[in-house]
């Protein structure tokens, strides 16, 4: 669909979805009203980048035509400065709609199933597995999203080998799906007795969660085994079979839960995990080409890639995929990623904007912006 096609399509359902959310009914079929005020809110950036945009070329017409008819100088130079004011906020308007006139992923809008591991480096890698799982937990906490360990692997000085966590909320996966692939971080581990700079490695796999009318899994494909939890004691561990180990025969995948008393919890959150490790797998063999494209812009997001290096003693942390460098590490600890993950989104956008039509389709938005006229 040509650009200005897609314009006008999306203004006409945004006077569409607008008559439909003041139905009183509306509200009865809760799904349906979810659904609706998503897609007005998403509609509505657009029609005001739109109106934005028509407005802005107005403003410049005026100014143009002041400036080409004022006899007074000192006029003539004030509206001379407010063109060019003008047209430097055009271009950021002409960008934000480019931008939104980006088909949407469907996944973006999905929650996650996020597996964090320790890779090269031993006690030290999963320290730094225990770090990242907090700095994502801080992010989540800034995003009002939901946050729920789903199993986990601690050693005894505080890390952990393995831990698997499910967020929800609003736009987790687009947030948060850059960040699968290897995690590299330089400083003097906590063990370290010289002083010595050491370097370790953290896996990190983010997974769209689906649901279960979106992944059918037969019961005779599963293999179920239950046995008891392993860990540093407790009550419960070691005295009740608890753990629950899925194999799925026909991909091979396993999943291993002890984390709760209860042996159909585990199963339960087994097979959350499950699903989406399936999910994926379909995905990724049904979007191929969507995948390659991300692969030449900013990484495939596979668990092999380094993608990003955390420099502890010079506070600095680089993003591999867009040469990304920032020398805030110590807050981005902390949770203060937004700056990261928004450069990162808008990397993907703009290659998405490069592979989508020629130089001139693109020129032509603001025109497009003009001529889109909603009856």
């Amino acid at each position: 669909m040509e650009k200005n096609e897609r314009l006008l399509a999306l203004l006409r359902r945004y006077e569409e979805v607008s008559l439909i959310i003041q139905d009183p009914d509306l509200v009865r079929d809760q799904y349906k009203y979810r659904d609706m005020m998503k897609e007005y809110a998403q509609l509505s950036a657009v029609a005001a980048a739109h109106g934005e945009l028509t407005g802005l070329f107005g403003q410049i017409n005026d100014a143009k035509t002041l400036f080409q008819h004022e006899k007074d100088p000192e006029m003539r130079e004030l509206a001379k400065e407010e063109v060019q004011s003008l047209e430097s906020r055009l271009k950021d308007a002409e960008d934000r709609l480019k931008f939104l006139l980006i088909p949407r992923d469907p996944l973006d809008e999905k929650n996650i199933i996020m597996e964090i591991r320790a890779g090269t480096g031993g006690d030290e890698a999963a320290l730094f597995g225990a770090d990242l799982f907090r700095m994502y937990a801080r992010f989540a906490e800034t995003k009002s999203w939901k946050f729920e360990i789903m199993s986990s692997n601690e050693t005894e000085l505080g890390g952990f080998k393995e831990i698997i966590i499910a967020i929800s909320g609003n736009n987790v996966y687009e947030n948060l799906r850059y960040e699968s692939g290897v995690h590299r971080v330089q400083r003097v581990p906590a063990t370290e007795a010289s002083g010595r700079i050491h370097t370790s490695a953290v896996t990190v796999a983010v997974l769209p969660e689906a649901d279960e009318t979106e992944i059918d899994i037969r019961q005779e494909d599963l293999r179920i085994d239950v046995m008891r939890a392993g860990g540093p004691g407790g009550q419960c561990v070691n005295t009740t079979d608890s753990a629950v180990r899925i194999t799925h025969l026909p991909s091979g995948l396993v999943v291993h839960c002890q984390d709760e008393k209860s042996q159909i919890k585990n199963k339960a959150k087994a097979m959350r995990i499950l699903r989406a490790r399936i999910y994926e797998m379909e995905a990724a063999k049904a979007h191929s080409e969507r995948a390659e494209a991300r692969k030449n812009q900013i990484g495939s997001g596979d668990r092999s890639e380094r993608i990003r290096t955390y420099n502890f003693p010079q506070n600095r942390v680089t993003d591999h995929r867009i040469n990304l460098t920032l020398y805030k590490l110590d807050l981005i600890m902390q949770g203060a990623v937004e700056e990261l993950f928004d450069a990162l989104k808008l990397s993907a956008k703009e290659a998405l904007l490069k592979s989508d039509g020629s130089e001139s389709d693109k020129a032509e938005v603001a025109s497009i912006a003009l001529r889109a006229n909603v009856s």
